[in-house]
């Protein structure tokens, strides 16, 4: 999974900018980059194969001043990973920058196009293609950045979030997102941008989840502007408190945040099971289940998509479901739900899990199921990502930031919610 971040404010960017990447580590990468524009307008890229320390060491001696900048830690999908492919990619000009996480699907077509204008391309990457049109839309059309993205936007399939930069524009960052998370933070005078919110940690807990099909427009000075991509109307914006601590994101002593996690689930199960099995131990109520009753009762049929380990978590969840509840239960891999063309209908509930909350398969089943008139039931670690915001209803797994790469108290909190959903809807089926 790539990562993003970025800032403007009245801090150094770039010091920022390294702190956010290396909490993104966890993710998994193999180049990272970073580009700033510096208080002449000046736009400047480093970027490298490898380590965040290696762009440290290239950037070491360099200009890296100003107080807006974007950043990146790529996951090489299209072309190999070195030192060209690497982000942020910048157009022909050198004008415009960008990062972006996701796929550009008819990205050759828009490609051969560009080429045919006279734009040559340095990288194997969908992404130079996405910032070279949008370069291309702002010179032929003669409009402003903010135009300029949402029309490339309007142009492309595929999923994306990303993070625009302009020279001569050091007060102004466009974001955007597509099936790909992209969190605003607020501080006092800075804004923070990233694919989730740990780098944001001890900066602010002012959080903005950015919905698909938005753009983000943030202006030093000025409070954030959301619009629409279709519309270009104005979004209403949610503000959340962030619920996240430095300690939750520190190894704690432990050698490796992997066996770190190992070791907390005995806490963070006791955070799953709070307040939810009641009566002196005779009955386990769910909200998300309690306030759908009927739906449950009226079932015929229950649904679980998943991908990776929140899957294996959801063959044992069919186990237990069809065991308490005494009903159908199937088990679907997410990223082949649409391709199957499900029989859906409003007697069927489709229960997806996913630890982030952001999967992109587990979104399209979502999407899929939800057109079908199934009704979603959503089962999430991290609180008001996209999953708990587009299912009809849900429960929290309540264990706190992953940062482990395998995971452990994710999938035993999945479990655990698993079991006490099956116990909960097995009380009201008799």
């Amino acid at each position: 999974m790539c990562g993003i971040v970025g800032y403007i404010g009245s801090n150094r960017a770039y010091d920022i900018l390294i702190q956010g990447l290396k909490r993104l580590e966890y993710r998994g990468y193999d180049s990272a980059g970073v580009a700033l524009v510096d208080c002449d307008g000046k736009l400047k890229i480093h970027k490298s194969q490898g380590k965040v320390s290696n762009l440290e060491s290239i950037a070491s001696g360099a200009n890296v001043e100003g107080h807006l900048g974007i950043a990146h830690t790529r996951w090489a999908t299209h072309g190999e990973p070195n030192d060209i492919n690497a982000h942020p990619h910048m157009s022909q000009s050198g004008m415009i920058a960008l990062v972006h996480n996701g796929t550009i699907e008819n990205y050759a077509v828009l490609k051969k196009v560009l080429m045919e204008h006279g734009y040559e391309f340095k990288s194997e990457t969908d992404t130079e293609v996405l910032v070279q049109l949008i370069e291309y839309i702002k010179l032929t059309s003669s409009c402003t950045l903010l135009e300029a993205v949402r029309e490339a936007l309007l142009q492309v399939d595929g999923a994306y979030a990303i993070a625009v930069v302009e020279q001569n524009e050091p007060d102004t960052l466009i974001v955007a997102r597509k099936s790909s998370p992209l969190v605003i933070g607020v501080g006092e005078d800075e804004t923070f941008i990233a694919s989730d919110a740990t780098p944001m940690v001890g900066y602010t807990d002012q959080v903005i989840y950015l919905k698909d099909n938005e753009i983000g427009v943030i202006r030093r000075g000025e409070p954030v502007q959301v619009l629409s991509l279709f519309n270009n109307e104005p979004s209403t914006i949610n503000i959340q408190k962030l619920k996240l601590s430095l300690a939750q994101l520190e190894k704690g002593g432990y050698d490796t945040f992997m066996l770190k996690e190992i070791f907390e689930q005995p806490s963070t199960l006791r955070d799953c099971l709070r307040g939810r099995i009641v009566d002196n131990c005779r009955r386990v109520t769910l909200s998300g289940v309690d306030l759908n009753q009927e739906r449950f009762k009226s079932a015929e049929r229950i649904t679980l998509v998943a991908c990776g380990t929140s899957w294996h978590a959801a063959l044992i969840g069919k186990r237990l479901i069809q065991d308490f509840c005494k009903m159908p239960v199937e088990v679907e891999y997410a990223s082949e739900f649409r391709y199957g063309n499900p029989v859906l209908n409003e007697k069927d509930i489709v229960i997806s899990i996913s630890q982030s909350g952001e999967t992109a398969d587990t979104l399209a089943a979502i999407e899929l199921a939800k057109a079908k008139g199934a009704f979603v039931y959503g089962i999430c670690n991290v609180v008001g990502a996209s999953i708990p915001r587009t299912t009809d209803s849900g429960t929290y797994i309540h264990v706190g930031p992953e940062i482990g790469v395998a995971s452990t108290k994710a999938f035993t909190g999945q479990v655990t919610v698993l079991t006490l959903l099956a116990l909960s809807v097995g009380q009201l089926r008799g």
